[in-house]
This record gives C-alpha cells, structure tokens and sequence, in this order.
C-alpha cells in the first residue's frame, strides 16, 4: 500500500527522501512524489509510475531543501496519474496519505461551500483542505492538526509539512501504521522502521489515534484526546543493506534463494537439537485449557493456516477453525472466552487481519500472532508473538515469509502435541528431525531451477492453469495457483484433487496445462487417480513428487520436478518452493514486473 517518509533534516534532504521512497517500493504503488520547503514556499515534484520517472523529473528540475515528505501512491480514489499523485498541496501545507477518508465526499460538500477548490480525484486532498481550512482561520498547526483528525473518518496515516515553518512535521495515525525515528538534530517520519533504516536506528511507533509533532530536536505524542502522552523509543535491528538484489536479477529471486538460510533461522529460534524437542518461550495460556482455536490471514498467509488446521489436528488432536480475515471481521463468530486466535500476516499491518484480532480481542480471546516485523501494529496488540526471521521481503509475491510461518506452524503444532499428551517424546523427536532437515532439502530444491525454468516454458503461453493436490498438498495447489496468476497474469485455480469430477474437470483439455502436488504421503494413490484422469482428457501435466513417485508416473507427464524423499509432515513447506520458483520463471517469460505486479500492494492496509 502506499509509502510514506518524512524528514526534518540538517542537510538537504531530498535524496534521503528518494532513498526512503525506493525502500517503500515493495508496498506496491503507482506514482510517486516528493515535497520540499524552500526559500519561496513548499515546492514539489511528481510523476506517474516508477520512481526511475520521479528521478528523471528531479534531474530535469531539482528540488532542494531541509524539510521534506516523500510518498508512492497505489490508487483507491481517483486514477494513477500526476494530478491524483502526493504530496497534495494547499497555499498552506504539503500532505501525503495512506489509507482511506471514509467521509470525504462530506467534507467536500463543506469544503466546497466555503470556497475551496479541489485539483485532483482524490480523498487525501480533502485532508489537506480540511487543515488549511483552520489555518486559514488562524488557528496554529498543532490545533488545525487537531480539529482536523476530528473530523476525518476512515483508516489512515498522515504526514504534513508547513509553509514557513522550517522546524516542524506533524505525523497521525488511524488504521495504518507510521513510526517516527530519531536522529541527531534530525527526526523522520516513514510508513515502518524499513522506510528509516539507514537514517537511524530509533524508532517509537505511534500507536491508534496518536499524532505527534516533529522538530528538529525530537517529538511530542498526542493521544486520541489531545493529551500529552509517552511513546518508547526502540532500536530497530533493520539496516539499509538489507533490501538489496544481491546477484539476482529480481528480489523475488533472491528471496526464493535466501530460504534455507532464514528457514533455518527461524527453526533454530524454536528448535533444541540436543534434546530434539521444541522450546517455545512461556505462552499465556494453556493448551488443555483452550475451547477453541481460530486462526485468521488473508492470501498466502491463509495458505500456511490451512496447512496448519491439519498439523493441528493429526498432531495435537486439536480442532482449528480457519479463517480469511476479511470474512471473519463480518461474520460476528461466537468465540468462547478463553480461546486462542492466532493471527498470521508477513507484515504485520493488514488491515483486515487487523480488525479481526480487534474482534477476537474484545470477545476475550487470548492473541497470539505470527508476524515477520516484530514491531508492526499486530505484534505490539498482541499478547504473543512468534517472529519469522524472515528478514525484509521486498517482492510482492511473498516467499521466504510463507515458508517461515510453515516452519513456525509446524513448530507450534508440536509443542501443542507434546503438551496435550498426544505424542510422546520419541514422536516429538521424530517430527523433530524431519523439520531439522528442511533446510537443508530446501537448498537441494533450489540447484533444479533450470529444469523448472525449462518446464515454465511448456506453460507461459496457456491461458489457464490448474494445480491439484491433496491433505496439505491441497493449500500448495492453492498457493501455487496464486502465486502465477498475481506475477503472470494468467488465470490459474488450485482444486482439492478430489474435486475434479464436481466440476472443474470439465475444463480439461489439451491447451490447460495441470500441475500435480503429489508427494508420498497416504494420499499419494489417490492423486494419481486423478492425475490419469486429467491425463485421459490431454491434459499437460507437471508432476511434482520425490523419486518413488515419479518412477511410478513421471514418464505420463509433461515434466516432473524431482522433490527430496521427506517425512509427509513437512512436504507442504519443500513443496511450497517449486511452485514460487515455476512462477517466477513463467512471469520472466512473460516479461511482467516480477517484483511489482499490477494492481497489487505488499502491505494491504486498507480494505
């Protein structure tokens, strides 16, 4: 979603402004733009797309100055184009925006009937006449900012620069996130911690309905209220260097490429190798004791909570309700007191998932939640935290991040189980095992990436694609199908392979490529079945199995890829990486924006 950054600086500050914009780009947007104080007023920059075109214009017409914001658009209210790009400008002000102004067509009437004239199709503009509007009454910056968040309905995050007022930015929030870093006779304003990384290592982050005023020698948090309140400064443990591409040509590349690194990270936080048991930190709660367990995500982090109700249930014998946040949040699910709602997202800032966990939280759940920012919203409103140290994820197609909360899942499956008496040690250690090899199988998958290249080039040119599995090769089908469609573009379903004969067999013929998640595990006979069958009606099929499998039914398909023989408890996390990888290598071949696809945001903080 869109990107904010801001700087009171000692020096000039639109390159740091630039540099916080490029460090954003993973949020997806659509045009960018920078404003600067100077001498004559606030000045400013713009331009549609990419950043390399807001470059262009700043190296045709620089800009220059001490005080600055920066923001990357990615459209709600009006089309992506210059006009509708931040900052928004008033004879005032300079504003850039996250989010959405529910009642913006109100404040327009208002606006509009006390003479105000709007440049753009946007709601953010409204914000900014609404503040100019108590300026114009004479009212300071700090009250207009006041009386204006009063007014504004909606999710959003703000930041504001002022004519004539070289040492002051103010900062709000509601619905979306905004941190506030802090430098030596210099502060910033930016979306998260990754946004600031190379300007400072000091973060407070301002929490719902918190605005704060910058000067150059530091911050003043105001809570809903208006009145004075605390905010911990806390160091942040992201640097500059890492978000960049490395040797890859793509950061979804590299991320694919980083997995058995951050996969081992993460099991090492959980794992103890000497006793082959998992340790998780204390929880606030019981695993007997608990009537219900929910968990909620949207996109592929649902996808890691499907695989999860089963290791829940085969596992800890434990019942686990799954749900998609934006559907939970309207449902008013009946949640006995006392349950677990466990939240999973890679940024810990979507919206929708946000407002579930407020649900759960009201209905006295206990929250625990599955996050790679440990700082985000989501970690700080809940009661638990389990960190992926997936690192940064600049790609919008999440990856590394996925597979992390697999490994996360799959570890608090097992201290579930052990806990609840359902397997015993010598289980423990087995599962155990199995999970402490998935590193290094996972680096075994990435060395066949060019038959997978090769096999993305039987499919690049079909218009649709279908991927079928079964147990939790079900949720892979589904991942993978999601995975081509969001970096490709072309149309792709994942199917319970059970299914097919309810309907979707019937788009089966010779030009609908099939891929098959089929590892050895008891459902292995099953999805061959249906494998022949999709075969019997020409169907081009990608066989996804380990060498038993394949020497059964390989020679029948188009092209297999060859997995590691593992235990079937962790075959979804192994089987995950192909699946992103042929997708990767299908959006190349058909010269799309890997990293940046159309339409999509990495962070969606509005819904």
């Amino acid at each position: 979603m869109c990107g904010i950054i801001g700087v009171l600086g000692k020096e000039d500050v639109v390159s740091s402004l630039v540099g916080g914009l490029k460090r954003l780009e993973y949020r997806g947007y659509d045009s960018a733009g920078i404003a600067t104080l100077t001498g004559n007023g606030i000045d400013r920059r713009r331009a549609e797309g990419k950043l390399k075109n807001l470059e262009a214009v700043l190296e045709q017409d620089a800009l220059s100055g001490l005080v600055g914001i920066g923001h990357t658009r990615w459209a709600t209210h009006g089309v992506p184009n210059e006009v509708n790009a931040h900052p928004h400008m008033t004879s005032q002000i300079a504003l850039v925006h996250n989010g959405i102004i529910e009642n913006y067509r109100e404040l327009a009437d208002d606006l509009s009937a006390q003479g105000y004239v709007f440049e753009s199709e946007t709601d953010t503009e409204i914000a900014a006449q609404l503040i100019t509007s108590y300026l114009d009454k004479g009212d300071t910056p700090e009250e207009a900012m006041a009386q204006a968040l009063k007014r504004l309905h909606g999710a959003f995050s703000i930041a504001v620069i002022f004519k004539d007022k070289d040492d002051l930015m103010i900062g709000a929030r509601r619905g979306a996130p905004l941190a506030v870093g802090w430098g030596n006779g210099e502060m910033f304003l930016g979306s998260d911690a990754l946004a600031l990384a190379p300007l400072t290592t000091k973060i407070s982050y301002l929490e719902e309905d918190d605005w704060a005023v910058l000067t150059r020698e530091g911050a003043t948090f105001y809570d809903r209220d208006h009145n004075e309140v605390t905010r911990e400064i806390k160091q942040t443990r992201l640097s500059g260097a890492m978000i960049g591409k490395g040797n890859h040509r793509h950061f979804m590349m590299k991320e694919i490429a980083e997995q058995p690194a951050v996969m081992g990270e993460t099991l090492n936080s959980f794992f103890n190798p000497h006793s082959r048991t998992i340790t998780l930190p204390d929880l606030p709660f019981d695993w007997n004791e608990l009537p219900k367990v929910t968990i909620v995500a949207c996109g592929t982090s649902f996808y890691a909570a499907m695989i999860a109700k089963y290791w829940f249930e085969s596992v800890a014998d434990l019942a686990v309700e799954v749900d998609i946040a934006s559907e939970f949040r309207y449902r008013h699910m009946p949640l006995k007191k006392g349950g677990l709602a466990l939240f999973i997202s890679q940024s810990g800032e979507t919206a929708d998932t946000m407002a579930a966990l407020a649900y759960a939280k009201e209905n006295g759940q206990h929250i625990a939640s599955i996050v790679n920012v440990e700082e985000s919203s989501m970690g700080r409103e809940s009661d638990f935290v389990f960190q992926t140290l997936a690192g940064p994820e600049i790609g919008v197609a999440s990856t590394k991040a996925f597979t992390c909360q697999l490994v996360t899942l799959a570890c608090i499956a097992i201290d579930a189980g052990v806990k609840r008496g359902v397997i015993d040690h010598e289980e423990e250690a087995r599962l155990c095992a199995a999970i402490s090899e998935v590193p290094a199988r996972a680096a075994e998958i990435l060395e066949d990436d060019e038959n997978i290249k090769h096999l993305a080039g039987e499919i690049f040119e079909a218009s649709d694609v279908l991927y079928i599995g079964r147990g939790t090769g079900y949720p892979v089908a589904l991942e993978g199908a999601l995975k081509l469609k969001e970096i490709s573009y072309i149309h792709a379903e994942g199917y319970a392979a059970g299914e097919l004969k309810h309907g979707p067999i019937a788009l089966i013929d010779e030009t609908v490529p099939v891929i098959v998640v089929a590892p050895s595990d008891p459902y292995f006979e099953k999805t061959a079945s249906n494998m022949q069958e999709v075969m019997a009606r020409d169907a081009q099929v990608i066989f996804l199995s380990d060498a038993e499998g394949i020497a059964q039914l390989g020679e029948k398909a188009v092209g297999s890829i060859e997995l590691p023989a593992v235990d079937p408890f962790v075959a979804p996390i192994l089987y995950a990486i192909p699946v992103q990888i042929l997708a990767y290598h299908v959006a190349v071949l058909k010269g799309t924006d890997v990293d940046q696809p159309r339409n999509l945001a990495k962070s969606v903080t509005v819904e």
